[in-house]
């Protein structure tokens, strides 16, 4: 076996060590997770606000879980008939096969393939595509049509956008269990980069409005866990990122109807979205819209909008290395063809060819009381005054 491919191979087994060890820290971590909830209790923000979410018309949500909208079935074989796509290990064997007896260098094989994830082209290339089939996927109608390469919802609903899903839908990594999946899920918990959350203001009731206003916003604070350390209880608080946050700032209207939050479109929207040691990470949405079952204690649905292709592929590039894209077979150069190919808007003014991709993110955010700068001042000085 050579050694480059013997480099490949050796991670194969690895990937539930490290699912075992990062529930472990979660776990671990709870007592940290706590902190922003005990701190803001000893300012007496707690009190009788935590007995009514719906506060002065207002209500706050967190982000606690996210995933790429990819519609599953039992065995897989509708969606994707063919199987999975390959990834970085499966495409090298294929290259460079250990029986053709060709000596060859690290720059002719591994550097190159690197270069090419880092530099991703449209050219052609020697590995089949398996794009998902069939007509169901999650997500919204996007552009109000019904149109022949749109899905239908699973509930019937036609006129679904969402090929991303088309694109990524058979590649491992993002299906449930995969590297994706359970990765940039996990680590979206534990860094306070991607605290991302909503604000409803001029709320009446949780069942039945049809003028709110939603804001959205980057926290600062540590999420609140239960006493396992894998779930998220609601109650905790979170200061708002006026500083650093503001390209997470964005206002829109929305209704509620039968508890159910839509929103009007927001033109440009950014998601901070990135793992510990990685700073900058985001995904640019337009035309995101949000579609949320509320509850006192949580929100969940989704939010769909049109995904920023160069972007989606260069937080992927910068997030996961080539090592952890094996994980879960995906090939960030065959997945870059595959997201172009299938872009659906916003083409380019000079090319014509489309730079965003209908998507869609199923979500759940938790119940938090939002503490912008001027309620968190006040606290501070309640604190002085109690003082003396």
């Amino acid at each position: 076996m050579s050694t480059v491919n013997q480099s490949f191979k050796q991670e194969g087994t690895l990937m539930a060590h490290l699912r075992a060890d990062t529930t472990e820290r979660a776990t671990l971590t709870a007592p940290k997770v706590l902190s922003s909830a005990i701190f803001l209790t000893m300012l007496g923000l707690s009190g009788a606000a935590m007995a009514e979410p719906l506060d002065g018309g207002r209500i706050g949500y967190v982000l606690t879980e996210r995933h790429w909208a990819v519609y599953e079935t039992e065995d897989s074989k509708t969606e994707c008939p063919d199987g999975f796509n390959g990834g970085p290990r499966e495409q090298f064997d294929e290259l460079f096969p250990e029986d053709s007896k060709v000596e060859r260098t690290v720059l002719e094989t591994r550097l190159m393939r690197e270069g090419r994830q880092f530099h991703p082209t449209t050219t052609p290339e020697p590995f089949p595509f398996k794009e998902v089939q069939g007509d169901i996927s999650y997500g919204m109608n996007l552009d109000g049509k019904v149109g022949p390469e749109d899905f239908q919802s699973p509930d019937g609903e036609a006129g679904i956008d969402n090929q991303l899903y088309r694109a990524i839908g058979c590649i491992a990594s993002y299906r449930t269990d995969g590297a994706v999946w359970f990765f940039e899920n996990f680590f979206m918990a534990g860094n306070g980069y991607t605290r991302w959350m909503i604000e409803l203001t001029g709320v009446d009731s949780l069942e039945n409005d049809d003028d709110v206003t939603v804001t959205t916003y980057r926290g600062l604070d540590d999420l609140v866990t239960d006493a396992s350390g894998q779930g998220f209880v609601s109650g905790g608080t979170q200061r708002v990122d006026v500083r650093w946050g503001q390209s997470f700032i964005n206002e829109v209207k929305g209704k509620i109807v039968d508890g159910v939050l839509t929103t009007q479109p927001i033109e440009v929207a950014k998601i901070p979205w990135s793992q510990p040691g990685v700073s900058g990470g985001y995904h640019l949405i337009r035309d995101l819209q949000l579609q949320l079952k509320l509850t006192a204690n949580e929100a969940q649905g989704q939010m769909a909008g049109y995904t920023d292709v160069a972007q989606f592929t260069h937080r992927l590039n910068t997030n996961w290395a080539t090592h952890h894209q094996s994980y879960g077979q995906l090939s960030s150069p065959s997945e870059y063809r595959a997201l172009r190919r299938l872009a659906d808007a916003y083409p380019d003014p000079e090319t014509g060819a489309n730079t965003a991709i209908s998507s869609s993110v199923n979500m759940t955010l938790t119940q938090v009381y939002i503490v912008h700068p001027s309620e968190e001042t006040q606290a501070w000085n309640q604190v002085a005054k109690n003082g003396k």
